[in-house]
């Protein structure tokens, strides 16, 4: 294996986190678009909650979507600064970092946040 010499640094973010992350979004989008194909009944308690929400705060979530994807869009665009900020120079891994901070948001920044590229740790 080649030395790295940290210009290519990606750390992939916990299945767990991806498989969170996606069904949320999924659910948030199925909602705030399409909530009269939603299967209530199916979803058990959570489709109880959804249903409830539906009733109650569907405007919040149709806007809230909108305000989840800005909120993702920064988060890629912090994740390229931060990369350019800790010398990761390869093209492909900075669009790793991009599309992987997009798609999950923290879960991806904190493993890019918490990199050094000198290898020393933070003191708190």
């Amino acid at each position: 294996m080649a030395k790295s010499d940290g210009c290519s640094y990606f750390k992939r973010t916990s299945p767990f986190c991806m498989v969170v992350v996606t069904i949320y979004v999924c659910l948030h989008t199925w909602m705030a678009f399409w909530p009269q194909y939603i299967p209530y009944g199916i979803l058990g308690p959570l489709g109880a909650l959804a249903k409830r929400f539906m009733d109650y705060v569907h405007p919040a979530l149709y806007y809230g979507w909108f305000l989840m994807l800005a909120i993702h869009v920064c988060e890629a665009l912090l994740a390229l600064k931060i990369c350019s900020d800790k010398g990761i120079d390869s093209t492909s891994t900075r669009l790793l970092w991009l599309a992987q901070t997009f798609l999950f948001g923290l879960t991806s920044l904190g493993h890019l946040v918490k990199y050094s590229p000198d290898g020393r740790t933070k003191r708190q």
